[in-house]
């Protein structure tokens, strides 16, 4: 079908307030009367807290509140409730805050925090997560039986492991009695920082009236709104969220972080709004990070390509707490065997507590980590079997008809890894480019390919208000989150197609606050144009179906026989007989000045379709809303005598269904690559033998910047559209950073015969090894 917005390359709708420096962000905000806060942080990964001495920071001038975990009995968690705001009794990680002070400044409460004295008792420490499930480990949780968890998540009580997600199809034994050849390897993934723009930031207040208003860089307001009512035992009525613009969150600023803090420092100073904004060494240290991975990967393969089997082991460093993580850890366990049908897998996907910075979401949701594992073995059974990795990959895609890892059948209408591989093979001219070489330096080509559903509970939901305005233009009101993934454009631009009128003349609301949008549960993973999207059409459905019951009263004539165009509502074939929609927004004018009807205002929601739970022991069952696929090339060159790696071209091709704005796809694509890029060279967490990390910092933590960007992007848009999917759409936000890694391994691979972390030192490398060197000494 053709459309006149859907589909448009259409430019943001919220880029003059951003580059102009007009958008409001939380750190901006300034209330009546406004405190800020500063955190005494444990300069220990793990000990108990013998004694606080908070005296002399109390006698401070302009200090209104101090706040020590003592005070604070609330435990808080979306998954899982082991996390206090304050540390209790002991601490679990270097930089776990331990005292609050609310002044009236930063210099103030700096000051009250560097006055306050700590004793501690230092406890032996546990840092890799493999040590971790040992059983004399040190625990981490001692009263891990105690804590409330969601029931998809399965603590092994008096251990470290906070989540142990089970997945099992077929024999295994039985397929690996059937290969002709086994290869096994390991695989690492680093805990990486999110590296928002913007950082963490939180004001809360607590009226005495009992209100909670809290004001947040949050990508998700009613889950702050409901894990504060739960948390602190408050009637959600009496709790209010504002979100103004969110500068990046990466998942960083899903679920709830400090709102909590603020609020209660809040009561403790008898009302006063209280600021929370996190430095970004705080980012590091303090706030939540990506988790860290090692994974064990069995494969059982036939001689001419098939696999037989998959044995494999995902253990996840969660760091000190898990609240969000062991929800990565259960999505990457169902999704374990990526894009391809195996029919005997085994996997064990382990959740586990270390005294390292406690993990949370990150784009991709864990798919980035497992992704790196998959296909990085995916070519080398290839090379183990002798069969061309592109080939090898085609042999075993999951297709249309095949049957998933947890037992789901997919539909015709599921997407086509197939395609995504196939056209960024040819984009590489795969098979007909052979490696060159100039001096030291050498080229080389590798694929990976890639899958993702959201992560999220079967019975999630979303909802969205379109209202009409008395001169035409509309307005819409959503609770997803716009954070740079120009979801408002899109939205702007189906609205703009339902009613018929110019882009132009849609607003969509960008500030949400829960006591008056609507409802959505989190935007997260890549979820928001597949259900917002839906929850939005039916909306612009609904409000259609208003006006033409309006206009159908006044012109006389059947709703069936009325359309929108130019923003009128027409009588088909009599072009005379039509009214402008701002003469309806609010109600219908008859000829006698009686009015009829009201006010034009539709409602829509969308709750996900099809899912069940898992069996626990098996994990067989629904959880995925919808699949989508994809796969990433890279040429490299390598200087083989220095070990430097440039990034000459990535390609990018995935099956998203419909393109519903191809200019912020592609910008979707830049983004994703590059910040996928600095995950594969240079961005590591690096803790010395105390667990101190070294490298908290934007100077000594490594991301990527303007001269390491590839030199040539290719998207490649792929549209084979589901059928429940608002214009067939898909969600692909978190998909351009999940396998690029791999691809550029498995590339550099090519070109030179030696793994990537086999090479002689870049400069990058040398840098790294100096501060693993650094933390050893």
């Amino acid at each position: 079908m053709k459309y006149s917005y859907v589909g448009k390359e259409i430019s943001r709708i919220d880029a003059c307030e951003k580059v102009t420096g007009t958008a409001l962000y939380t750190a901006d905000m300034k209330l009546q009367g406004m405190l800020y806060t500063r955190l005494l942080k444990s300069p220990h990964a793990h000990a108990r807290i013998l004694k606080i001495d908070t005296s002399e920071a109390e006698k401070l001038p302009g200090v209104r509140a101090i706040l020590t975990g003592e005070e604070i009995p609330h435990q808080f968690g979306i998954y899982m409730t082991d996390k206090y705001m304050l540390a209790r009794e002991k601490v679990r990680h270097v930089g776990e805050p331990v005292v609050a002070v609310a002044a009236d400044t930063e210099e103030i409460a700096e000051q009250a925090v560097e006055l306050i004295k700590v004793e501690y008792e230092e406890l032996p420490a546990v840092f890799d997560p493999c040590e971790a499930l040992k059983t004399d480990a040190p625990l981490v949780h001692e009263n891990l039986h105690e804590y409330l968890h969601a029931p998809f998540v399965f603590p092994k009580p008096h251990t470290n492991i906070a989540n142990h997600f089970k997945l099992r199809k077929g024999d295994v034994e039985r397929g690996f009695k059937g290969a002709d050849v086994i290869v096994e390897n390991e695989f690492n993934q680093p805990m990486v920082q999110n590296v928002q723009m913007e950082t963490h930031a939180s004001i809360g207040q607590w009226l005495p009236s009992g209100q909670i208003n809290v004001w947040s860089s949050a990508q998700s307001p009613f889950a702050v709104r409901h894990l504060l009512s739960v948390g602190l035992g408050v009637p959600i009525h009496k709790i209010n969220v504002q979100v103004p613009y969110v500068g990046g969150g990466f998942g960083g600023k899903a679920g709830l972080h400090w709102e909590p803090l603020v609020v209660l420092l809040s009561k403790k100073a008898g009302g006063r709004p209280v600021k929370l904004v996190m430095t970004r060494e705080e980012e590091f240290n303090t706030a939540a990070v990506r988790q860290g991975m090692h994974a064990r990967i069995k494969t059982g393969v036939k001689r001419d390509g098939k696999i037989v089997a998959g044995e494999i082991e995902y253990i996840w460093d969660s760091g000190a707490y898990a609240d969000y993580g062991v929800n990565i850890g259960r999505a990457a366990g169902y999704s374990c065997s990526g894009p391809y049908e195996i029919p005997n897998v085994k996997c064990d996907s382990l959740t586990v507590y270390t005294n390292h910075p406690y993990g949370t979401a990150y784009r991709g949701f864990g798919h980035v980590e497992f992704h790196w594992a998959i296909e990085r073995q995916m070519d080398l059974v290839a090379r183990a079997i002798g069969m061309d990795p592109v080939e090898f990959r085609l042999k075993n895609a999951a297709l249309p008809g095949c049957i998933t890892v947890t037992g789901e059948k997919l539909r015709e209408d599921c997407g086509r890894v197939d395609e995504c591989i196939k056209a960024v093979a040819k984009e590489l001219r795969w098979g007909k480019k052979k490696p060159e070489r100039k001096g030291t330096k050498v080229r080389g080509i590798g694929i990976a390919a890639l899958w993702k559903a959201p992560a999220m509970p079967p019975y999630t939901s979303s909802s969205a208000i379109v209202k009409l305005n008395e001169d035409g233009t509309a307005t819409l009101s959503i609770s997803l989150i716009e954070m740079g993934q120009g979801t408002a454009t899109a939205f702007a631009q189906m609205v703009a197609e339902g009613l018929q009128i110019p882009v132009e003349k849609v607003k969509v609301v960008s500030r949400q606050e829960t006591d008056y949008a609507p409802y959505s549960w989190q935007t997260v993973a890549s979820r928001g144009a597949f259900m917002d999207g839906n929850a939005v059409l039916r909306a612009i459905e609904d409000a259609r179906g208003q006006i033409k019951e309006t206009a159908a009263e006044l012109l006389g004539v059947s709703k069936d026989k009325l359309t929108l165009a130019d923003g009128k509502v027409l009588a088909e074939g009599r072009p005379e007989k039509g009214l402008p929609l701002g003469t309806i927004a609010t109600c219908g004018i008859l000829p006698s000045g009686s009015g009829i009807k009201g006010p034009i205002l539709g409602y829509g929601y969308y709750t996900a379709e099809g899912l069940t739970g898992l069996d626990p022991e098996t994990g067989q069952g629904l959880p995925a809303l919808m699949w989508t696929f994809g796969a990433q090339g890279a040429e490299v060159e390598v200087d083989t005598e220095t070990g430097e790696v440039r990034v000459l071209k990535v390609v990018t091709a995935l099956d998203l269904g419909k393109a519903l704005n191809p200019l912020l796809v592609r910008g979707q694509i830049y983004g994703g690559v590059v910040q996928g890029l600095g995950t594969t060279f240079s961005e590591e967490f690096i803790f010395n033998e105390k667990g101190v990390l070294l490298n908290n910092n934007l100077t000594d933590y490594k991301i990527f910047r303007a001269p390491d960007i590839p030199d040539e992007f290719v998207p490649i848009l792929i549209e084979n559209p589901k059928h429940n999917a608002p214009y067939g759409a898909r969600g692909i936000g978190e998909h351009p950073t999940i396998s690029i890694g791999p691809a550029v391994a498995n590339a550099i691979y090519d070109a030179t015969g030696v793994d990537l972390y086999d090479l002689p030192m870049s400069r990058e490398k040398v840098w790294l090894e100096l501060k693993r060197a650094e933390g050893r000494k």
